[in-house]
């Protein structure tokens, strides 16, 4: 797919280029970024570098992830980085907020933009939301923008050579009050 730009109140997605280097890099030296993503630790120039020239592009070019770099549009400053991209069968979503710019509500922003966007321009029928168990950040972005959380994934993922809890919630097109491409049958009842 060839790479596109969304725009919201405040802020400018676009895809992510080499140009981000330099704030990618600085961004993901961050504490919080390193515990609860599987970034290589340590974050390194070379690590920034291959995910802005070969992981972001490729993801584009096979339609299989869309990485956006958050800028604010009035200062052009790279606050957020946002992203969707194929799971196991579903698309899932992803986010970082920097550091200094956490606690204004930039990633919710950004991650309703990306939904919309891939509901209503990509197809997509369900979003889900993945974070390591506990992870109550990531958890209020998501629930802001309207996340429903539906459970915990017992050692559904490694972090640092360790199997990890997962938590994880949907987002489906009807709960932003968009219509669903097929008919959609939720269960009548619950079969514990």
């Amino acid at each position: 797919m060839e790479p596109v730009s969304l725009t919201t109140q405040r802020l400018l997605l676009r895809p992510h280029d080499p140009s981000d280097e330099d704030a990618v890099f600085a961004a993901c030296q961050d504490a919080d970024i390193q515990r609860w993503t599987d970034f290589p630790e340590p974050y390194e120039r070379r690590h920034a570098a291959f995910y802005l020239r070969e992981l972001v592009p490729h993801g584009w070019n096979d339609d299989t992830m869309y990485h956006f770099a958050v800028e604010d549009r009035e200062s052009g400053v790279l606050v957020a980085s946002v992203n969707v991209h194929r799971h196991a069968g579903t698309w899932g979503i992803g986010y970082w907020t920097v550091a200094e710019h956490r606690g204004r509500g930039y990633a919710a922003e950004a991650v309703l933009a990306l939904a919309t966007w891939s509901f209503t321009e990509r197809g997509v029928q369900r979003l889900e939301w993945r974070a390591e168990a506990g992870n109550r950040a990531s958890w209020a972005v998501a629930e802001k923008v309207g996340f429903i959380r539906e459970g915990t994934l017992r050692a559904a993922q490694t972090n640092r050579n360790s199997l990890r809890d997962t938590w994880v919630g949907a987002l489906l097109p009807a709960d932003l009050g968009l219509p669903f491409a097929l008919p959609y049958c939720p269960a009548q009842s619950d079969p514990g």
